[in-house]
């Protein structure tokens, strides 16, 4: 066995991990104790990365040699990398001869290793003179970037993670950190209880799992984050909480700013948010006052058309408090993606050039040039690129003709999907490149590139405290993939020969397919920081070895790396000042109104990452939540007789989607809440139009801020109303781990043909289960107008291993009804027959018990002709497992419950008697904050019970 130290390619934490290999498997992972992000944890995405990396998983899944379409529409062939990147130097320097260079786009990707950004910014803006380059970043830390640009001078995180440790308020807003920063969370949990006079202030419209730990949250209505921060600085100035020496030394502009709040008075301020004044009160007064006030922020405040808008108007806050640049306090943005950060770094942006330089200023664009070698005559562009929703209207519209897309899905995570996928269809060449075969993008892809992936690739990233960390590979490639950055460093090469030159050199000199290709294409980026306030110059790739991840700056002469900025009061502004940001409150782009009533708004799941083409390969991270729904409040569902479970359609300005609904009271009147991972590669079907929907990305607004051209993914105005799709579908079956994902795939070419389809995997056991079996299968659930036919019937049964002679049988075509079961005999039971498959065509009333009957693996021998029986009840109660709580353990929310009642002691000693018992929340600890609630909730149901008592 073999032990190599990488680093986990989920969320901006950055957690370090220790990848366990045999030959070419990665066989395990654990976390890397020495990491200073994560000190050994993992959440439940990083310690399951080892079970997306199998075998089995790559042979379904991965894109591994080569492949091209002669035709659009057509299956692709494979064909060799030669021939692959000659055909698309052919067509890119075509499309650059006949049109210019702007007709040429790459959208690119946070979850790409610096190096691979680094030669992806340098092959547009460098070799091709376009500054048509972006990246998913835009969707996610853009509104970030400029928020810090615009205050503090530079795109700076000022704190870092051991500011928790130090911090006696916490103001989180717009994160849900205990499912999208779960190893970050752990670490407010242990400030919170080795100092539990801690104050913590959770903002967000919903009742999420990060609320739990709060002290007070702040339910706003959705987009209202700028009011908000008026009105508390409104009532700092009101109560002389702010720091005028602070203000005056260090700062510019406050007076206008105190002028602009100055009518955001308590009573205004409490009917647009919509919540108590007492609460803003309290709010300005524990910010203000603490000793040390930091906040954690992420895609509430960033995926807004005023984005930028609600970044300033909280650093604001900050700096009139002097809550800044000292241990404990600061304003922490909360980075989305692995490496977001670092892609920033090289300018891997259309606005932006590297290290922090400026594209509209003339000197920059020079040094830059000259950085690169450019020959005269040959600058870098002056004009911004196409930012990531204007990139696909250009395609859409015919502007850019060729596009690459590299490590992302636009077809399920960009907003406006109708417009998205006429700019795919439209643009005369589509290169993908891209490590998983399964994302929706590949299919319109003209040209596939197979890449490495996680456990495979070399470089680095950084993560969102400012500390870059080694990238290392456990593996060899598998088949023909080849890191991003020698691939595009390939194609540079070649199409250098069909540009006029721009260089007396090459400007791509890096030895392909190497380590040592990637640290030279590093120490070029290293070089480029010299001076600059990120400036690397003192760092090496044999530090990083010998001495572990560093912060930024880092310069030459300095042994370690700066954990916070800022100390000095001197900010990286022409003036060192930083500025105070005067901006009137704007509403969401889209109000609700008579056609459109509710605010849609998205976010993450515990246990899924984005688009789902890794984490959407392991059955057992679907068990937290194993179904797409909306969410909806139960008032506003009762009032349009919705039930749990019904099928509703949910629909924008942009498109609709049909999904089922699911009442929580953890959002508002008015308000629904869909889970951003679901696309069409799980949730497919045909509108009333007789269109392909395409997820929930179908419903959402393309409005962007004007400064950072971020989209407003988080809010949308739908109507939602009960679909009226009477015949209902649902088929459930356990498979070989090494069909389950090819059948998936099959699968999905089916669901356009119904009104509402869904498929995703389940699993039962898991590695942590000594002596437990770990299986995979599939659910498949359909609705439509009438009954589907009997030969697509058929063909589902035939992939869901019910075309067998054993297969017991129910059908009656005239009355739309069909059912199919299959039971097997245990191999340590002879006598006894569990449920390994079974469908339920027309009347679908019986899943009730039909489905735990499988996905527990229950006894099923004595169920016989009652299991195809349309509507039957089952003879006997059988009591389901519930939903998975713990997904390490399998723990399910009905275990849980069934020994609260033993449990008479406080919260903290009843969690730790069913930690001691069932062993939830003893491993990654992702589960605690709900375990908390469920404790919380159990005691509060007793209250009156024991006082009566």
């Amino acid at each position: 066995m073999r032990e190599t130290q990488s680093t986990c390619p989920y969320c901006g934490v950055g957690c370090g991990v220790i990848i366990e290999s045999e030959g070419t498997q990665i066989t395990g992972v654990r976390g890397d104790p020495a990491h200073p992000a994560n000190f050994g944890r993992l959440c439940t995405k990083g310690s399951t990365l080892h079970l997306t990396a199998t075998a089995a998983v790559t042979m379904q899944t991965r894109l591994l040699h080569p492949m091209r379409r002669t035709a659009r529409g057509t299956a692709p062939s494979a064909i060799g990398w030669h021939e692959a990147l000659d055909t698309a130097t052919a067509k890119f320097a075509q499309v650059i001869r006949d049109h210019g260079p702007d007709a040429v786009g790459f959208y690119i990707s946070g979850q790409l290793l610096t190096e691979d950004y680094y030669v992806f910014n340098k092959l547009a803006k460098g070799l091709i003179g376009t500054n048509n380059i972006d990246t998913n970043s835009r969707l996610c830390m853009s509104s970030a970037v400029a928020g810090y640009k615009k205050t503090l001078g530079a795109d700076a995180p000022p704190a870092c993670y051991d500011d928790l440790n130090h911090a006696q308020c916490l103001f989180v807003v717009g994160s849900n950190t205990a499912w999208a920063h779960p190893i970050l969370f752990r670490r407010i949990e242990d400030a919170k209880r080795a100092n539990p006079a801690m104050k913590i202030v959770v903002v967000d419209p919903r009742r999420t799992d990060t609320c739990e730990i709060a002290d007070l949250h702040l339910a706003i209505q959705p987009g209202t984050d700028v009011m908000l921060f008026h009105g508390l600085l409104h009532l700092m100035l009101r109560e002389s909480w702010t720091q005028p020496d602070y203000i005056a030394a260090h700062t510019t502009g406050f007076d206008a700013l105190a002028a602009r709040v100055h009518d955001c008075t308590p009573e205004r301020v409490a009917q647009v948010c919509g919540i108590d004044a007492r609460d803003l009160l309290e709010t300005a007064r524990l910010f203000a006052t603490s000793a040390a006030t930091l906040s954690l922020y992420c895609q509430g405040l960033n995926q807004s058309s005023s984005g930028t808008a609600k970044n300033g108007t909280l650093i604001n806050l900050h700096l009139a408090t002097g809550q800044i640049g000292r241990a404990g306090a600061g304003p922490f943005s909360l980075t989305g993606q692995p490496n977001a950060m670092g892609g920033r770094e090289v300018g891997g942006m259309a606005n932006l050039l590297g290290a922090h330089r400026d594209l509209a200023n003339p000197a920059h664009r020079a040094e830059v040039a000259a950085l690169w070698g450019l020959s005269e005559g040959h600058d870098v562009p002056a004009t911004p690129g196409k930012t990531a929703v204007e990139l696909f209207q250009a395609a859409a519209d015919g502007d850019i003709r060729a596009l690459w897309i590299a490590c992302t899905n636009p077809a399920q995570s960009m907003p406006d999907q109708a417009t998205v996928r006429r700019a795919l269809e439209r643009c005369e060449f589509v290169v993908v490149q891209e490590a998983f075969a399964t994302t929706a993008t590949c299919a319109y892809a003209d040209l596939l590139l197979p890449a490495t992936t996680w456990g495979e690739k070399v470089g680095t990233v950084t993560n969102s405290e400012r500390r870059i960390s080694r990238v290392r590979q456990a593996v060899p490639a598998p088949g023909a993939t080849r890191h991003d950055w020698s691939a595009v460093t390939d194609f540079a090469q070649r199409l250098e020969a069909l540009l006029p030159s721009s260089s007396a050199v090459s400007l791509f000199p890096y030895a392909l397919d190497t380590e040592a290709g990637a640290e030279a294409i590093w120490n070029e980026h290293r070089e480029s920081t010299r001076g600059r306030d990120l400036d690397i110059t003192g760092l090496s790739w044999p530090m990083l070895d010998a001495q572990g991840p560093q912060q930024w700056p880092l310069p030459e002469g300095r042994s370690s790396g700066r954990a916070r900025l800022y100390e000095d009061g001197v900010f990286p502004t022409l003036d060192g000042r930083a500025r105070f940001y005067d901006v009137a409150y704007q509403p969401v782009a889209e109000a609700r109104e008579p056609r459109y009533p509710f605010a849609l708004n998205t976010g993450r799941l515990r246990d899924q990452w984005h688009g789902m083409s890794r984490t959407g390969t392991l059955g057992r991270l679907f068990s937290h939540a194993p179904e797409p729904v909306v969410q909806m409040h139960p008032e506003d569902m009762a009032g349009r007789k919705i039930r749990d479970g019904d099928l509703v359609e949910v629909t924008s300005k942009r498109g609709a989607i049909v999904l089922p609904a699911q009442s929580s009271t953890d959002i508002g009147l008015g308000q629904s809440f869909i889970a951003m991972h679901w696309g069409e590669e799980a949730l497919s079907g045909r509108s009333h139009r007789g269109k392909r929907l395409a997820g929930v990305n179908a419903l959402s607004n393309p409005a962007f801020c004007p400064e950072s051209k971020q989209p407003e993914l988080k809010h949308a105005a739908v109507q939602i109303v009960k679909a009226d799709l009477p015949w209902s579908l649902l088929a459930v079956a356990w498979l070989p781990g090494d069909r389950v994902l090819a059948v998936q795939t099959a699968l999905r070419a089916l669901m356009p043909r119904f009104a509402f389809a869904s498929c995703v995997p389940f699993g039962s056991g898991g590695a942590l289960n000594a002596g437990t079996a770990e299986r995979s299968g599939l659910l498949f659930r359909a609705a439509d107008h009438d009954a589907a036919p009997a030969d697509l019937l058929a063909e589902i049964e035939a992939l869901l291993g019910l075309a067998t002679p054993d297969t017991l049988r129910y059908a009656d075509a005239r009355q739309g009804q069909r059912r199919a079961a299959r039971l097997v005999r245990s191999a340590a039971d002879p006598t006894e027959a569990r449920l390994d498959a079974f469908l339920l065509g027309g009347d679908t009333r019986s899943e009730a018990w039909i489905k735990p009957l499988l996905q527990d693996q229950l006894p099923a021998q004595a169920f016989g002709r009652q299991l195809l029986r349309p509507g039957a009840t089952a003879p006997v109660r059988i009591q389901a497992r519930g939903k998975v709580v713990c997904s390490c353990f399998g723990v399910t929310e009905t275990a849980i419950l069934t020994r609260l009642p033993q449990c008479t002691s406080n919260d903290r000693q009843r969690l730790a008697a069913l930690q001691g018992e069932l062993k939830c929340g003893t491993n990654c600890g992702s589960c605690l904050p709900e375990l908390r609630r469920m404790l919380h909730a159990t005691s509060v149901a007793a209250q009156p019970e024991a006082a009566l008592s």
